[in-house]
């Protein structure tokens, strides 16, 4: 029953990738067709990323009240709603109006399966989890690009990953009395000591350090994605085909280390390699900065996304140890909130903050990040205070 379970959590990790890089992939063919601005994609993100903060700050309360199994059927329902709605919408307005459901959806959803994880499985299927998230987030661009060369194919393309999830949520409902048995006795023990949990949370010994590591992780990570490539053609020099080939170097490193990392995790512990990943990415950024051959930003982009990879899954895996299983979900939505503020707003600040600096500065910008990451993690495995909570 458990690897049942395990193969479904597998599954949805996927569905959760596909609908991420959608829009990046379309939308160079969508604003022409709605006949709006390409910026006006930032409309879009800044929508789902709103939902996606405001449902990651309240999946605690969803899930104690409905489960973990329903929360993310009727979350993956949500965002199959969305998709659908985007595949039928004949106006920008209307991307919009369906964003919002995409946004919620997507926080819920995420939290909830990040903390089940956390909870009952080891550490090595949380890296493999979000390795497989890197698999839809690396098929739904190959999925659009199918249609993209026929006139409104970007809507078949919403469709397809629509019907996708609608077969996921359908899934989800069948299997919803294996969730119910593994939360057996969970649920009841975390509403004993929730009441309080939110009005305390922020004041735990070595919870803001880690709301601060998980901002700074993501920052890193979609600011060092987004800004590469123009990195590598303004200040490195290299045409735009080859440095977004190079970039997709990076996102491969993320995706393979978290392949690896899997198998690492069955011999230490989730400590060592968020350290070392942090070490690999500080490597990287030094790599960036070093005046030799173009190939030594290659490979810093390679170390970071190699660095990136164990991070941000040991984290969450941590969460129950450092906080307690009884307020792991509570914490768990808040690090997610926080994560999203990161990769949501940084990336924008380091591209106004360009315009006055120029793109050279990238490598620091991210080293900064990465110290920053670094010191709070740190603060969080060295506090006397903070005692390791059994995990089952």
């Amino acid at each position: 029953m458990a690897l049942l379970l395990l193969i479904i959590i597998y599954i949805a990790f996927i569905s959760l990738g596909l609908p991420d890089s959608l829009l990046g992939s379309a939308w160079p063919v969508m604003h022409m067709e709605l006949g709006v601005p390409v910026s006006f994609a930032g409309i879009i993100t800044m929508i789902v990323s709103g939902g996606t903060i405001i449902s990651s700050l309240n999946s605690d309360k969803l899930i104690r009240r409905f489960g973990t199994g329903k929360v993310t059927a009727v979350s993956v329902f949500m965002t199959a709603f969305a998709l659908l709605g985007f595949y039928a919408a004949p106006h920008f307005i209307w991307l919009c109006l369906f964003a919002v459901p995409m946004g919620l959806g997507a926080g819920s959803v995420d939290s909830a399966l990040n903390n089940f994880v956390a909870l009952h499985y080891k550490a090595n299927h949380m890296n493999w989890l979000h390795c497989f998230w890197g698999i839809g987030a690396t098929a739904g661009p190959l999925i659009m690009s199918m249609f993209l060369t026929e006139s409104g194919g970007w809507n078949k393309g919403y469709l397809t990953i629509s019907i996708i999830q609608i077969c996921l949520v359908i899934l989800l409902f069948i299997t919803l009395p294996i969730w119910k048995f593994f939360e057996k006795g969970y649920v009841s023990s975390q509403e004993k000591s929730q009441n309080a949990a939110i009005s305390r949370l922020l004041g735990m010994k070595g919870a803001k350090a880690a709301l601060l590591s998980f901002f700074c992780y993501c920052a890193v990570e979609t600011t060092a994605g987004l800004w590469g490539g123009t990195f590598l053609v303004r200040h490195t020099g290299l045409s735009a085909d080859t440095a977004a080939k190079w970039i997709s170097f990076y996102y491969l490193g993320i995706t393979a280390g978290r392949f690896l990392s899997g198998f690492l995790a069955m011999r230490t512990d989730n400590r060592t390699l968020i350290r070392a990943g942090q070490i690999i990415c500080g490597l990287g950024g030094i790599f960036l900065l070093l005046p030799f051959s173009d190939y030594f930003q290659l490979a810093g982009f390679i170390l970071i996304g190699l660095g990136c990879a164990p991070i941000y899954p040991g984290m969450l895996h941590e969460t129950p140890k450092r906080f307690g299983k009884e307020l792991s979900q509570a914490i768990m939505g808040i690090q997610m909130a926080f994560a999203y503020v990161g990769s949501t707003f940084i990336p924008p600040v380091f591209g106004f903050m360009s315009e006055f600096t120029g793109i050279g500065v990238l490598p620091v910008f991210l080293l900064i990040l990465i110290v920053i990451m670094i010191v709070s993690s740190e603060i969080i495995n060295n506090s006397k205070k903070i005692r390791e909570y059994p995990v089952d």
